[in-house]
């Protein structure tokens, strides 16, 4: 038998061919390997609705920062009005202590008692001026005065300091929780970005009929108040307890349909307590800014006594807050992309209801 005869490498060529082709292939490989599948429209709205809960968490907290800056702001304006006040009644004192000086001067020279006086500590000078009687009865009263308006001026500024300290802090906070919000609403925008057209246009359709839904429940709402005028409506809700109630639960009903605004306390957009506030408002009632404080504006009220114009509480941090308005429903404002709306209290975590 002969010698076998040995393979012959394969060319340059062909290997080229070979290495792009393998190449080729862990790209595809790679690639389908990778991939992300487009998410499901139930995986996006539990995500979306999470995303949304937590940036009204923040909205809440946002409202609290934002009420506290103005009361803080309205107590420094007041303080600094007080520090000027108090700085042109030292001006005006030492303007008549010079002029007791220069009358000194004119006759016999300036007394040294005044002289101390007007280069001295008030307080000092009292007590040095007490021990050796050289002081005029009205000179001492003066220097009281003097002393007891720079106590006080003192005080004040020490304390718009503090205020305005404070303030600065407040609007750290208040900057850091907007940024907080704005970041939780691109998120779930993003996530609604994620969808494929068809989920997408759902979704749309879905807020269309929502709109729909709002829009006619408020020109029933309008109906009902119109008929009422002119016969007995069997099919409407009971009426409200009082007339109170009554301005509380008309007031909500003709916002149906305006968006939610975080931050928003109308007239145009609403977020959830900045409705419930205005609504009281209309009635001549004063609510905190946020749904926690409004838990501690009135009385509690159990379930079975519940009356149209209560404020009814959701999730166990009380961060969302309606207004009850009979049938075991309430209006509401939703959350970022949705508008004011009714909806049976069930519909979320119930918490509790107050009577303002």
């Amino acid at each position: 038998m002969g010698k076998r005869r040995k393979p012959s490498p394969p060319s340059r060529a062909r290997l080229a061919v070979l290495t792009t082709a393998m190449a080729s292939g862990a790209v595809l490989a790679s690639g389908t390997a990778h991939a992300e599948p487009a998410p499901s429209l139930a995986t996006v709205k539990e995500q979306v609705d999470k995303l949304n809960e937590e940036a009204e968490q923040a909205i809440e907290q946002y409202n609290g920062f934002q009420d506290k800056q103005q009361k803080l702001q309205g107590d420094a304006n007041k303080i600094q009005e007080k520090v000027a006040r108090g700085q042109e009644a030292m001006n005006e004192l030492r303007t008549r202590l010079g002029g007791v000086a220069a009358d000194q001067y004119r006759s016999n020279g300036i007394d040294p008692s005044v002289q101390l006086m007007l280069d001295s500590d008030p307080a000092a000078y009292l007590e040095r001026a007490s021990a050796q009687n050289q002081v005029a009865d009205t000179q001492t009263a003066l220097l009281k005065q003097a002393q007891e308006e720079q106590r006080k001026l003192d005080q004040d500024r020490t304390e718009a300091t503090a205020t305005l300290a404070q303030l600065d802090s407040v609007g750290t906070e208040l900057a850091e929780k907007k940024k907080q919000i704005q970041a939780k609403l691109a998120q779930a925008q993003a996530m609604l970005n994620k969808l494929s057209a068809e989920d997408r246009a759902k979704v749309n359709a879905q807020q269309s009929a929502e709109k729909a839904r709002a829009e006619a429940q408020k020109a029933a709402a309008a109906d009902r108040a119109s008929r009422s005028t002119q016969r007995p409506d069997l099919n409407a809700p009971a009426p409200p307890a009082s007339g109170r109630a009554a301005a509380i639960v008309g007031f909500a009903y003709a916002q149906l349909g305006k968006p939610y605004g975080w931050g928003a306390t109308g007239p145009s957009s609403f977020d959830c307590s900045g409705l419930t506030g205005a609504a009281y408002r209309a009635a001549g009632v004063k609510l905190s800014r946020m749904s926690q404080d409004q838990w501690n504006d009135g009385p509690r009220v159990a379930r079975a006594d519940l009356q149209p114009g209560d404020l009814v509480f959701f999730y166990g941090d009380i961060h969302h807050v309606g207004i009850y308005i009979g049938d075991g429903k309430m209006i509401h404002a939703p959350r970022t992309g949705k508008n004011v709306e009714v909806l049976p209290i069930d519909a979320m975590p119930y918490v509790g209801a107050v009577r303002p």
